[in-house]
């Protein structure tokens, strides 16, 4: 039985005033079978595994912005970074390109991590923001987490980076349009406080494509 001509049957079959009765059993299976075998041509044509790994990038880009905020708070009410002791040290506005980990990243006093200052802090003598959630530092600073690395560049209005390594086709495609706009090949189409350096043709921590997805 030709698929076509027995959909043109069904559908007349269905219309007010056309057909002669219901559908046979038979019918009923060859209808279930075709749905079945659309069905596996979209999922096919869907790409199951980018589309897991576009779910992850969303995922690191929404953890990317809720650190930034955190940190631009931090700062909004301190004054100053929390990687820097105070407001009067000067010298270590500046980070630079660091995996955030809850675990090994301290300011520059050597004493307090940054993670713990900006969620509840433990060790003595250090103070925490609450501006980030416990089970957020947590997650972010597992082994088995897309890495994300902070950046600034310590310059007046500069901006703090939080980049990471896209896993899906779709976010590594974005990340080159945005840096190539033109598509002559050259990526140079970003700020002057962007972590170029260590974002673009960084294939150890920004993925095969070497170009890490960062924000703001």
């Amino acid at each position: 039985m030709k698929i076509l001509p027995f959909l043109k049957n069904l559908q007349s079959r269905v219309k007010l005033g056309g057909g002669s009765g219901g559908f046979t059993m038979i019918e009923l299976l060859i209808v279930i079978a075709i749905l079945g075998i659309l069905a596996v041509a979209v999922l096919s044509a869907i790409n199951p595994i980018e589309q897991i790994n576009r779910s992850r990038d969303t995922g690191s880009r929404s953890d990317a912005e809720q650190l930034i905020s955190a940190i631009d708070r931090y700062y909004a009410f301190n004054g100053y970074y929390p990687w820097q002791t105070g407001a009067d040290d000067l010298t270590n506005v500046d980070l630079a390109w660091t995996k955030f980990d809850t675990t090994l990243l301290k300011d520059s006093g050597g004493t307090c991590f940054v993670g713990e200052k900006l969620g509840t802090a433990t060790t003595a003598g250090c103070t925490g923001a609450d501006e980030l959630k416990q089970s957020f530092l947590e997650r972010v600073s597992k082994t088995t987490y897309n890495a994300l690395y902070i950046y600034n560049d310590g310059s007046q209005g500069s901006s703090t980076y939080a980049c990471f390594a896209p896993k899906s086709q779709a976010f590594v495609q974005e990340t080159e349009q945005r840096l190539d706009p033109d598509g002559d090949g050259t990526l140079d189409n970003y700020p002057t406080d962007y972590p170029a350096t260590d974002a673009i043709g960084n294939t150890a921590q920004c993925g095969t494509g070497g170009n890490c997805v960062c924000l703001p």
